[in-house]
């Protein structure tokens, strides 16, 4: 039984800490109901989707300088422009009423950017769905694309509250969406597996103590172990998402053709679960600042875990899709035209901007920024999307 560590980071305004011990007292209601613990993914959940209160359901900014961290599309558009360049020759082997299903969906910024250039490419989707459990994001996606987009392509969009209900074509898209899930968190003790709870002690605070894994989350272990061939240590601990074959299954069961593209921060399970990485994967983002205590303001932070690329590769064949390829996002994103992107950067005569569009460049493809820690993985059901992963395919090390 322990905490954990509370670290040095920027002091919130008032209001902000008010908001933070709102879903603190509500999280804490939820553990007293519960018991006296509930599980970490639980936690998680609260912490990221408690509905007014979680750290995506309510109104601070997350993204981009004002917010806690900084994604590819906020960088500018030369990202998802390399999307529409991936995925737009799906749409001709496509028939009617195509989409591109972003989930997520940010401040809009991907969506405004890869509407423009699927129009560019004369080559668009008939809809651009966008699944967004953010009441407050989905109204300030709304306003950017109203105030964007000309009228003929925000006409196309459409926002949905859940997985579609009925079969679909087109592309699935996720980025930086499988680190935000709910995650378990095992322990192992004696050679038996231990799920990590939070609690509280005297004073209210959270506390992590530790229960015997249910059958879920035991079978999830020993299937990692097994592949690993190696069972592991005494005291390791680490993030496993059981639940991700029927998340896959729920979001893009319906795709009766088409593919799935995601790109996220992550590994391949034997670098996941290195013996150093003996305390998982698990970090928060604070006003640009990472660090590892989840219990630390909830509701103000993000909280997040690196995905074990693997097991996405498991979830999306067991869903019955064809597995397309699997790469760094510096590979995908130059082997997608990047080149000719960068070529459009070159002929920008404001210095200050071509400078501006270099550095986004940069920050995407080089080895120290997101050019090889964040990965991409592709799926396809009745559709060819083994070309936009030509350049680097790293499958092998899956």
């Amino acid at each position: 039984m322990s905490s954990m560590n509370q670290v040095s980071l920027p002091a919130p305004e008032p209001e902000a800490r008010e908001h933070s011990e709102r879903l603190r007292e509500f999280i804490g209601g939820q553990i007293r109901a519960a018991g006296g613990a509930i599980p970490f993914a639980r936690y998680m959940e609260l912490a990221l989707y408690a509905p007014g209160l979680g750290y995506y359901s309510a109104g601070a900014r997350k993204f981009g300088a004002e917010g806690d961290f900084v994604t590819s599309p906020e960088l500018g558009p030369r990202f998802a422009e390399c999307i529409a360049h991936a995925t737009a020759p799906l749409f001709d082997q496509l028939g009617d009423e195509r989409w591109f299903f972003e989930l997520g969906g940010g401040s809009g910024a991907f969506a405004e950017a890869v509407l423009k250039r699927f129009a560019a490419l004369g080559s668009l989707p008939d809809r651009y769905v966008l699944l967004e459990p953010s009441a407050d994001l989905r109204e300030r996606q709304q306003q950017r694309l109203h105030a964007l987009l000309p009228p003929e392509l925000f006409a196309r969009c459409q926002w949905l509250d859940g997985p579609p209900e009925r079969e679909w074509t087109g592309v699935l898209f996720a980025n930086e969406v499988l680190d935000a899930l709910p995650t378990s968190r095992f322990l192992m003790r004696g050679g038996e597996v231990y799920e990590e709870f939070v609690a509280l002690d005297p004073q209210g605070n959270f506390l992590r103590v530790e229960q015997p894994a249910d059958a879920l989350l035991h079978a999830a272990v020993r299937h990692v172990e097994h592949d690993l061939g190696t069972p592991f240590p005494e005291g390791y601990r680490s993030e496993v998402l059981p639940q991700l074959p029927y998340w896959i299954q729920a979001v893009g069961g319906l795709l009766r053709q088409g593919a799935m593209l995601f790109v996220d921060y992550g590994y391949p399970r034997r670098e996941f679960y290195l013996p150093e990485r003996s305390d998982g994967t698990l970090v928060c983002h604070y006003r640009h600042r990472a660090h590892g205590d989840p219990f630390h303001l909830p509701g103000l932070q993000d909280i997040t875990a690196f995905v074990d690329f693997t097991a996405l590769a498991e979830a999306g064949i067991h869903a019955g899709f064809d597995f397309s390829g699997y790469c760094t996002q510096a590979n995908f994103l130059i082997g997608n035209g990047l080149a000719q992107r960068l070529a459009e950067v070159e002929s920008i005569g404001d210095e200050v901007e071509r400078y501006r569009r270099h550095q986004e460049v940069k920050k995407l493809t080089l080895p120290g920024e997101m050019g090889e820690r964040f990965q991409v993985m592709g799926f396809q059901r009745d559709v060819d999307f083994l070309g936009a992963f030509a350049l680097g395919d790293q499958t092998r090390r899956l």
